[in-house]
């Protein structure tokens, strides 16, 4: 895959640009758990019928924010990895099958994981809180590592 100028295009939504291939947008994959979960979600990857390099975040913290303001840090394991768009339902299923809560698994598209410092999403219809911040390394969260 080229990621020369000629390799961005312009999404029909907004002024977004993505890295796109013949299989969709290329992502930013990651998905968080406990680090006693760590080898299980590993074995789960290596079986999806397309190649996964993942990057592991051993030092990663989520911070659930709740619509009254109060904050719920959460040290955790991530395990990051690029795929494209339409590869998504397959590592879903593979998640789903073998007991992982859906809600583990963020994406966003790769560019702007590669300009963006931490991932905010959206809590997940149902949800006590309202969002959840992502951060690599604990130490780079608000927290600093402490959990609260």
């Amino acid at each position: 895959m080229s990621v020369g100028p000629d390799s961005v295009t312009r999404t029909a939504v907004g002024p977004h640009p993505f890295l796109g291939g013949a299989e969709g947008e290329l992502l930013a994959v990651r998905i968080s758990v406990e680090p006693r979960l760590l080898e299980r979600l590993l074995d789960i990857l290596a079986q999806v019928e397309f190649p996964i390099s993942p990057q592991i975040y051993h030092q990663a913290a989520l911070l659930y924010v709740y619509a009254d303001g109060q904050e719920r840090f959460e040290p955790t394991t991530s395990v990051e990895f690029p795929a494209y768009a339409g590869w998504l339902p397959a590592v879903e299923r593979a998640l789903m099958l073998r007991g992982f809560d859906p809600a583990a698994l963020a994406v966003r598209g790769m560019l702007e994981e590669l300009t963006e410092d931490c991932d905010t999403q959206p809590a997940p219809p149902g949800s006590p809180y309202r969002s959840v911040v992502w951060y690599r390394q604990a130490h780079g969260s608000p927290r600093g590592g402490t959990s609260g």
